[in-house]
C-alpha cells in the first residue's frame, strides 16, 4: 500500500497560488479560505473606519488595510500568512513597495482579529506568532464571548482583548467591555468604548 502526502507550502508558493477572489491564510502548509459574517464584518470596518478617521484628524503616518497578508512563523519554525480583519501599517512600510503583493514580513503596528468558529487561533496561534513577530499592538474582539474562561472569566462575557508588547518582548493583557474606553498606543485619542465595537 502505498502513502501519499501532500507537499506544505511555503510562504512564497503561498502567494503565488492563492486564489484571486476571496479572503484566504497559509496555515501550516495548506490555503484556508477565510469567510466571515456580516456582523464580523461590521464589526471589523467600524473599527477601520474608526481608525482612519484617526490617522486623516491626527495626520499620522499609518495606513489601515483589511486584505494586508503577513508572515509569520510558529514556535515550530512553520512559515503562516495571516490576513488580520484590521492592519494598521506604517505609510513608508506599505508604499515601499507599491508594485508588490500586500504580503508584509516586517512587523505592523496594529493587528486585530475579530473571534470567530475558529478562536483558538485567535487566543493561541495568532497571539504567539504576532508576539514573535514583534507587532506592538494586538486586538481580539470577541463579541461571541465564544474564547475559553481562561480569559472571558466564567461570566463568558463580549470582551475587546488589548496586548501590548512590553519591554521584553512579551504581550501584556488588558480587557474592555461594556462602556469602557479602549486604551490603545496607537491612538491614545480614540474615544471607542467596547460596546460601540462589539455592538456594531
Amino acid at each position: 500500500m502505498k502513502t501519499y502526502t501532500k507537499q506544505k507550502l511555503t510562504f512564497a508558493q503561498f502567494l503565488e497560488e492563492c486564489p484571486e477572489e476571496g479572503l484566504y491564510e497559509l496555515v501550516d502548509g495548506e490555503i484556508v479560505e477565510v469567510r466571515a459574517t456580516r456582523n464580523h464584518d461590521d464589526i471589523a470596518d467600524l473599527i477601520l473606519f474608526s481608525f482612519n478617521d484617526e490617522i486623516k484628524r491626527l495626520n499620522l503616518n499609518y495606513v489601515v488595510k483589511n486584505t494586508a497578508v503577513l508572515k509569520t512563523i510558529t514556535v515550530n519554525g512553520i512559515e503562516q500568512g495571516r490576513k488580520p480583519d484590521v492592519s494598521v501599517i506604517d505609510k513608508d512600510v506599505w508604499r515601499s513597495n507599491r508594485s508588490s503583493y500586500s504580503a508584509l514580513e516586517k512587523p505592523i503596528q496594529l493587528a486585530i482579529e475579530v473571534t470567530s468558529t475558529n478562536w483558538e487561533d485567535d487566543y493561541i496561534d495568532k497571539l504567539d506568532e504576532y508576539q514573535q513577530l514583534g507587532i506592538t499592538e494586538y486586538w481580539i474582539v470577541d463579541y461571541l464571548a465564544i474564547g475559553s474562561r481562561e480569559y472571558l472569566g466564567n461570566s463568558k462575557v463580549p470582551t475587546v482583548f488589548v496586548f501590548l508588547l512590553d519591554a521584553e518582548g512579551k504581550y501584556q493583557r488588558t480587557y474592555f467591555r461594556g462602556s469602557e474606553i479602549i486604551v490603545s498606543r496607537t491612538f491614545p485619542e480614540l474615544a471607542l468604548t467596547a460596546e460601540q465595537i462589539l455592538t456594531a
